[in-house]
């Protein structure tokens, strides 16, 4: 709600704690929101939650870190029948525009971005902090 995009709105919320300035964090993740570019492709709040795992577990191997990533997918999922920002948004075309739309109150009634950026969110604390990890 303060105008940055879907990865930077996930990313940017654990960057801090995990030793990041959330203005690296969000330089860092800004290309990978409207589904990486504006696409419309991979969501971007799943683009930010998986980079979310590589900050948090820097010397995990590849396997290690996918599987992590794979247990945030299959939990925001749940709540979620994609995890590609056209299906999310109900989109039957690829955008073709980069320039991202206004943030006004109008634009976050018609996206439902704000909950799924929550999804995200509530995906990556409870796989990599409340179980434990």
């Amino acid at each position: 709600m303060e105008g940055k995009n879907c990865s930077q709105a996930v990313f940017a919320a654990f960057a801090p704690d995990l030793g990041l300035s959330e203005e690296t964090a969000l330089a860092v993740s800004i290309g990978l929101g409207g589904g990486v570019g504006r696409m419309r492709e991979v969501c971007g709040a799943v683009s930010g939650s998986a980079m979310v795992v590589g900050l948090k577990y820097p010397d995990m191997s590849k396997t290690e870190v996918y599987e992590k990533v794979r247990m945030i997918m299959d939990e925001f999922k749940k709540t979620n029948h994609s995890i590609v920002c056209k299906e999310l948004l109900g989109l039957s075309a690829p955008e073709k525009s980069s320039i991202p739309e206004a943030r006004t109150p109008e634009y976050y009634q018609k996206r439902p971005c704000v909950k799924i950026v929550e999804d995200a969110a509530l995906a990556v604390e409870k796989i990599l902090y409340e179980l434990g990890e």
